[in-house]
């Protein structure tokens, strides 16, 4: 693609936090050469998981995939980073927005978003039911965006 093509030059989010990098393998690959969806499922996972776990200070599970978008393929050898940023936090539950952009193997310093995705973390208690997250004063708690924005099933 050339560089007055649709696709202009991608500056990395300054308002994430980078939490995962990662290169994937052969080995990762689905039958059409291209990096398995699932895959890149995992990671955006384990990367969705760190900041909540900074917050919850005990276990925790993935309660709800609430948005996914593959945005362009993955492939072998690209740089993967993983940006995170909370959203949300309600009284057992931290929802989190993951960004993925890719480094091209043979484009280095040139990027692509390949993923955007929205997971909600729950904390739970060593019998696995849903516990409150302790409130740290250290940390940053955003703060709903409309009156009932801070309350959910999923709590």
């Amino acid at each position: 693609m050339s560089r007055n093509s649709s696709s202009a030059a991608l500056a990395l989010p300054t308002d994430q936090e980078l939490v995962l990098k990662v290169i994937p393998m052969p080995g990762d690959c689905n039958p059409n050469g291209d990096i398995f969806g699932g895959w890149v499922m995992a990671q955006v996972d384990l990367a969705g998981s760190v900041m909540p776990g900074r917050y919850i200070k005990g276990r925790m599970a993935t309660v709800a995939v609430n948005e996914f978008v593959f945005k362009q393929p993955v492939r072998v050898g690209d740089i993967l980073s993983f940006f995170s940023k909370v959203v949300r936090i309600g009284r057992s539950s931290i929802t989190v927005k993951i960004e993925v952009y890719a480094e091209r193997h043979f484009k280095q310093g040139e990027y692509a978003k390949v993923t955007e995705a929205l997971l909600t973390y729950v904390a739970i208690d060593e019998q696995g039911r849903s516990r409150e997250i302790p409130r740290d004063p250290k940390l940053y708690w955003p703060q709903p965006s409309s009156p009932g924005a801070n309350s959910s099933s999923a709590g």
